[in-house]
């Protein structure tokens, strides 16, 4: 008998230690999309990835052209010519991958470009969260903007227009 009512004061005094905790629900992708910076650097990214694709189409427009070339003209060429030729091809193919990591790749050029342009704006909305958090008392904050960490949030829990307030931006 003394068990199962230690139990249930254990699951009672749990129960109140969680339902004190306190909680706020806020959408980081809303606030970037409100913040001006934001959209800059993001139209910047795009348009510098944009142009680098374009750089990235032309030198394959050209191998395929090679190719092209290659394939109608190889029965007509020596060994040494076709040799000379498999090894342009080679190379040219070479360089359009090694510029596509270089660009696109893992810590590529886009990579450093977004760390540089975007990362300055979400550190200033990560900062911003952290006060409104501190200054209202939050346990913990939730953000449901990627649909992952959150299944079901109250309207009423969102704190993303404080967030933006504490920005000094309008909602």
């Amino acid at each position: 008998m003394k068990k199962v009512l230690f139990i249930v004061i254990c699951i009672v005094m749990l129960s109140a230690t969680v339902s004190a905790q306190r909680y706020a629900i806020i959408d980081t992708k809303f606030i970037l999309d409100k913040m001006p910076e934001y959209k800059d650097a993001d139209k910047r990214l795009a348009q510098t990835s944009e142009q680098w694709q374009k750089e990235i189409d032309e030198k394959q427009g050209q191998l395929s052209q090679m190719y092209r070339n290659y394939d109608a003209e190889q029965y007509m060429l020596s060994d040494d010519l076709k040799k000379k030729r498999e090894d342009q091809l080679f190379n040219l193919e070479k360089e359009v991958r090694d510029l596509q990591k270089k660009r696109f790749g893992y810590e590529g050029d886009l990579f450093k470009e977004r760390q540089k342009l975007v990362k300055p704006v979400q550190d200033r909305v990560y900062n911003a969260i952290q006060k409104v958090a501190v200054n209202r008392g939050y346990d913990f904050v939730l953000d449901k903007s990627e649909g992952i960490t959150v299944i079901f949030a109250d309207p009423k829990l969102d704190k993303s227009s404080e967030v933006l307030q504490e920005l000094g931006i309008k909602s």
